[in-house]
């Protein structure tokens, strides 16, 4: 069985993890790179007529193959630990409840690992371009630490619990650092367009979602065909 859940963590991460490095190549490391030139101040977001203004367009990626390469190591190192996780929790619940486990349970738990790890706590501190001015560090991890607990706590409660006095407090534990708020600073100091950080964003949480679902449909099909 140990083997078993460890050769679906693997395999899935490999998977997820090539693939979400694709679409980050496609999608995402592009404005990472037009940041980085607002960042060292080649490009500025500054006023003409009253209006601001500055070019669009990402540079292209270039052949510092080194920092490719690193980008597809460390989202399959990723998603190969998120497997790891995922595929021991599917099987503590297989154990402990009779939870279901296959490829469409797997979509699943990778949903709710991606609302967890990734959505929940960009709903406070949002994917951030480089040069992107913000509150000290401790605060900010304290609280990003916090809410993916809170919220994987809360998420297993609403799923697992029997009462419904049990799953409306796995609701308030998912709410409460949303209720408490990240830590920000009072002023703005943005130096890049708020169209690309937004767009950045987005990008960044799309990928991930991708990434997160494709590694659960993984982990739950290589488990269940472990066991056949």
């Amino acid at each position: 069985m140990t083997k078993n859940l460890l050769s679906s963590a693997v395999f899935a991460g490999l998977i997820a993890g090539s693939f979400a490095a694709l679409l980050q190549f496609m999608f995402v490391i592009p404005l990472l790179l037009e940041g980085e030139l607002y960042e060292g101040g080649e490009r500025i977001h500054f006023l003409v007529d009253g209006m601001t203004q500055s070019d669009k367009g990402a540079p292209a990626l270039g052949t510092d193959w080194a920092r490719h390469a690193m980008t597809v190591a460390f989202n399959i190192v990723t998603y190969t630990g998120y497997a790891l996780l995922t595929v021991a929790a599917m099987g503590f619940a297989r154990e402990r409840a009779g939870t279901q486990i296959n490829a469409q349970a797997g979509l699943i738990w990778g949903i709710c690992g991606f609302i967890a790890v990734q959505l929940a706590p960009a709903m406070g501190l949002p994917p951030e371009l480089p040069g992107t001015v913000a509150a000290e560090l401790a605060p900010r991890q304290m609280w990003w630490t916090g809410t993916i607990i809170a919220t994987l706590v809360g998420l297993s409660v609403i799923a697992f619990a029997r009462s419904m006095p049990l799953q409306f407090l796995g609701l308030v534990l998912v709410l409460v650092p949303h209720v408490i708020g990240a830590p920000h600073l009072d002023t703005y100091f943005g130096i890049a367009p708020p169209e690309l950080s937004a767009e950045f964003a987005t990008a960044s949480l799309a990928t991930a979602l991708i990434g997160w679902t494709m590694m659960g449909y993984f982990a739950g099909y290589f488990m269940s065909r472990g066991e056949d």
